[in-house]
């Protein structure tokens, strides 16, 4: 049996050409953006919807938004900035100890840390540790580092107690490479109560007395230890002694420090301020001239000193 095909001739278009739309954009023609415009029509063909203030569909209520919102964009980004300079300020702080070796560093780390902890015994571990010829600049280096990141996060317990603490250890770093005369200057200083100068400078009178040899031809050519007066003691010839210090010496050091602290005095007084910083500063210069002249009366006694 054969298939039989019908063939269609005349097939009609799916769509009739007068049907075709061309599809346009829509344009509008308003001043209000097009957010408005939409919400004015539904304003008016449809009731609120439900949970939305009325002010949603003003225009005045939504330029005030607006204006919020760029104002809450400006904080924030004030507020990046903000952080970002503080990481940079991490990250300098950080940088510091980047030349010195790890080794040191950790070490240095550890006594800092050491010095922190020990609380009331602080000065008992920074003598032992002057001692031992572990107090250098990296040591202050490490407390300064911490110091700036507490200062940087504004904990103020801490930036009192490790600004003390950089002081005291850099007075003993002082020390160590100060002169015999200018060591024996500072503890004639610290033996003062505050109070009586006049037992103070009998003290100081004592100290010298026995810190200092006596001048006179006899004791040049005797031993120490030998009663000039009696003429009784050991006449073995003394040791070689490097740590001698002599009047002399003591009295042309002290006026050369008094000499150079007057010279920065002069230059403070010449700039009048009344800003916090400078009344600040003042107080610092009337208690640095009180030291001045304890020094000073320091320097008299030794240039009288009479054994």
């Amino acid at each position: 049996m054969e298939a039989k095909v019908f063939p269609l001739t005349c097939a009609p278009p799916l769509i009739s050409p007068s049907l075709h739309v061309r599809v346009g954009t829509f344009h509008f023609f308003s001043k209000r953006p097009v957010g408005a415009v939409l919400r004015r029509s539904i304003s008016k063909e449809e009731p609120l919807l439900e949970g939305m203030p009325k002010e949603y569909y003003d225009d005045e209520w939504q330029a005030q938004q607006r204006e919020k919102s760029k104002e809450l964009e400006r904080l924030r980004q004030l507020e990046d900035e903000e952080e970002e300079r503080k990481i940079e300020e991490y990250r300098e702080i950080g940088l510091r100890l980047k030349g010195y070796p790890e080794e040191d560093v950790r070490k240095a780390r550890k006594l800092v840390s050491s010095f922190i902890r020990a609380e009331e015994e602080v000065e008992e571990k920074i003598e032992e540790a002057a001692e031992k010829g572990e107090l250098d600049e990296l040591v202050l280096m490490v407390i300064r580092n911490r110091l700036d990141l507490a200062r940087r996060d504004d904990e103020k317990d801490a930036v009192r107690s490790l600004d003390l603490l950089y002081r005291r250890v850099e007075m003993e770093i002082l020390k160590q490479e100060a002169t015999p005369s200018m060591r024996l200057l500072n503890d004639l200083l610290n033996m003062h109560d505050g109070f009586d100068d006049e037992d103070w400078l009998k003290e100081c009178k004592k100290r010298m007395i026995d810190t200092f040899p006596r001048e006179d031809p006899f004791s040049i050519l005797v031993p120490a230890g030998f009663d000039i007066d009696k003429h009784q003691g050991p006449l073995r010839p003394p040791l070689e002694a490097d740590d001698v210090l002599l009047r002399v010496d003591f009295v042309r050091e002290v006026d050369a420090l008094l000499q150079e602290v007057r010279d920065e005095q002069n230059e403070a007084h010449n700039v009048e301020v009344f800003d916090p910083e400078s009344v600040a500063s003042k107080l610092k210069q009337q208690e640095k001239q009180r030291t001045i002249r304890k020094v000073e009366d320091l320097l008299e006694l030794a240039i009288n000193l009479k054994w």
